[in-house]
């Protein structure tokens, strides 16, 4: 029983720690946007961390947290005008699968291999984010989508539109999750030789 409380309350701690992080990455990234109008995701990395030290359900709240700082920083700015309840859904709908996600992943992938697990979680992270932000474009925004790109001035329409905001920010995020993955390995490697 005090050993299960002691692993709550770490748990707890951790994921607090790993909220404040999510904040703080979201909110840097908002004034970093190098590929079209939004914010490159590197809250994604916490994230990680906490669905992999904390499990799948903190995963699922750290996504929230960035799904709620984008919405309250102007991140889904560029929908607002189009659905407000789609721009809402879409938004804490993508960040709280990749935060699930990644969790599940690498709870799935622990037992077999930890470098495997941690490397499928972190790539899973940014490939749900952007898959579900595709699929929520197609839902809410399809109609919209040549206003969309006529206010951007991009030359396309369509599911185009969608694919030329996401994949850029897309490789970019995938590509830094996959960067970090070793770090961490080594700060899960550390959380468990400091349980022992």
């Amino acid at each position: 029983m005090k050993t299960n409380q002691r692993m709550s309350t770490k748990t707890m701690v951790l994921g607090a720690v790993m909220t404040a992080f999510v904040i703080v990455f979201q909110l840097l990234s908002t004034y970093t946007t190098f590929f079209g109008p939004f914010s490159t995701a590197i809250a994604l990395i916490p994230i990680i961390i906490g669905a992999a030290l904390c499990g799948a359900s903190v995963g699922a709240w750290l996504g929230f947290v960035f799904g709620m700082v984008v919405l309250l920083t102007g991140g889904a700015a560029l929908f607002w005008v189009f659905s407000i309840p789609g721009s809402i859904i879409t938004v804490l709908l993508k960040g709280t699968a990749c935060g699930l996600a990644a969790g599940l992943i690498y709870r799935l992938l622990k037992g077999v291999n930890r470098y495997l697990a941690v490397f499928a979680a972190a790539a899973a992270c940014p490939v749900v984010n952007t898959g579900v932000f595709l699929g929520c474009c197609a839902i809410f925004f399809l109609p919209s989508a040549d206003a969309i790109a006529a206010s951007l001035g991009l030359g396309v329409s369509g599911m185009a539109v969608f694919w030329a905001l996401a994949m850029a920010n897309f490789l970019f995020e995938l590509g830094l999750s996959v960067v970090f993955a070793p770090v961490i390995v080594r700060l899960l490697e550390r959380a468990g030789s400091s349980r022992a």
